[in-house]
């Protein structure tokens, strides 16, 4: 059985969940590739919808390893004996051990997981130093004044009363290295790094949700001194009173709640994390004493640009690259568009290689050439924040984007 396909038909499945044909035909090639298991989520939830669904019931019971019954299509005719009716609970009881838990009879809603408090959630160290991130020196010491240095002086902080308790927001144009900087962050501090984004978090049934979020802040409090990054944390915690769903908004009460530690202490917990749109994110998440600290992480300065494109360009092979002079041309680049801008210049050269037969370096007409097709992708981020910083901030919360603007009179 082609594993692309599964895979295919897996896909189809989360774009359209309502489909039963599909999610059928799926259950089938799990149970004919022997991934009986994994198909027992999906007739579950066609069970849920038709509980007298009869290829439903029949691959149920092949996934669970025993013989398919004959789908009864119609009522048997006079004389005919009743067709036989399937005895779920029997059938529950005997394969009870090839049921995975949170499914444990067709049909049901989802039962906790004994033990889900240890489910899998990736909490790793982390190899990244600050030392490994190019420029940002003033977010390096807002962070070592935050984090770091209260975290390798214990006396110090205990003369003070500093908490190890936190949250700091990072926010910025996309691709310009904030979770690269979370990450190098929980490396400095030889401290443990997790990442959350929304996908780990939702969850069909009600309460699930709520409840994922709560056990990955547990997680982390048991693998303190931990840092837990929030990644895109304006999808997690977007405005409640513009959010029309409910169950978001409920979600967006049990953050606040698991940051304020209403059910276990956070300290050890570092609370990372990052947005594109800090004017989008509840005001509440940023009130002291949750992420009460904000730094600005702008696009990278030039010996920035000059440290990324050399961390690119150290395992291909190049030739009478003028590393400032591409650190000039790439104003307002990203380390995103940095990344693309070599892969470009590799692509050129590459192709010139395959068509004349004459193999060569990546040289500096490469870039210049890809310089002409690859511009700036933060522009549209820094003209919508320049308005955010001219119009709304009253509060003196973007007065370091508004800064960085007017040093580089956009502002």
């Amino acid at each position: 059985m082609s594993a692309s396909l599964i895979e295919s038909l897996l896909a189809a499945v989360q774009d359209r969940p309502a489909d039963v044909p599909l999610r059928l035909h799926l259950a089938e090639l799990l149970i004919a590739a022997g991934r009986g298991p994994e198909s027992i989520a999906h007739l579950a939830t066609v069970l849920q919808q038709d509980p007298q669904n009869a290829s439903a019931q029949g691959l149920m019971q092949s996934a669970l390893g025993g013989p398919a019954p004959e789908p009864v299509t119609s009522r048997p005719e006079p004389g005919q004996a009743e067709p036989v009716q399937m005895d779920w609970k029997a059938l529950e009881e005997q394969f009870a051990d090839s049921v995975p838990p949170r499914y444990a009879r067709a049909g049901d809603e989802p039962e906790p997981v004994v033990g889900e408090e240890d489910r899998a959630f990736d909490i790793e160290p982390s190899a990244v130093r600050l030392g490994d991130v190019g420029g940002m020196e003033d977010v390096k010491k807002r962070l070592e004044i935050s984090f770091l240095a209260p975290m390798r002086n214990t006396k110090l902080r205990e003369l003070y009363g500093k908490s190890l308790r936190g949250g700091l927001l990072l926010y910025g144009p996309p691709g310009c290295g904030k979770t690269f900087l979370a990450r190098a962050v929980a490396g400095e501090m030889g401290a443990k790094f997790g990442t959350i984004s929304l996908v780990d978090v939702l969850n069909m049934w009600i309460g699930e949700s709520e409840r994922n979020l709560h056990q990955i802040f547990e997680t982390a409090r048991r693998n303190a001194p931990c840092v837990l990054f929030l990644d895109e944390i304006d999808a997690l915690g977007y405005k409640r009173s513009q959010m029309q769903s409910s169950s978001m908004r409920t979600l967006g009460n049990q953050l606040l709640a698991e940051l304020d530690g209403m059910e276990g202490t956070n300290e050890g917990v570092f609370i990372l994390a990052a947005t594109n749109a800090p004017w989008d994110v509840d005001t509440a998440l940023r009130r002291p004493g949750r992420l009460d600290r904000t730094v600005f992480v702008a696009p990278p300065d030039e010996p920035a640009r000059m440290a990324i494109l050399d961390y690119h360009l150290r395992q291909r092979p190049i030739a009478n690259i003028d590393l400032r002079r591409l650190a000039g041309a790439t104003a307002y680049f990203s380390g995103a568009d940095l990344a693309h801008l070599c892969e470009s210049a590799a692509e050129y050269a590459m192709h010139d290689s395959v068509t004349s037969g004459d193999i060569r370096m990546i040289e500096q007409r490469d870039f210049e050439k890809a310089l002409t097709e690859i511009k700036a992708s933060t522009n549209q981020w820094l003209m919508t924040a320049r308005n955010v910083a001219m119009f709304a901030n009253e509060s003196g919360s973007y007065d370091e984007l508004a800064k960085y603007l007017k040093a580089n009179k956009l502002m």
